[in-house]
């Protein structure tokens, strides 16, 4: 299976200390939920950013999705703060 893009953005982005990483495809079945509790081991960063669920928000593929989505085949995955306008 290929790969999985993981994008960062605004203060995720700045808790992690980047702005993407690239990982083995963590398999179909394995939501967005699962993924972020293996990520949250990887560093403090991941920790911080990860540590409130409730303000995260997900995309797959660059469609919306809620944290226990299952990733499927998506090749991408973005993380970021709900948005608000104005």
């Amino acid at each position: 299976m290929a790969g999985l893009t993981i994008l960062y953005f605004a203060w995720v982005r700045e808790r992690i200390g980047r702005d993407e990483q690239r990982i083995d495809h963590p398999g179909a079945e394995t939501s967005i939920a699962a993924l972020l509790d293996r990520l949250a081991a990887e560093s403090p960063g991941h920790a911080a950013a990860f540590a409130d669920r409730a303000r995260l928000r997900a995309a797959l593929d660059q469609r919306f999705v809620l944290l226990d989505t299952p990733i499927g085949e998506a090749r991408e995955l973005a993380l970021f703060p709900p948005v608000t306008g104005g």
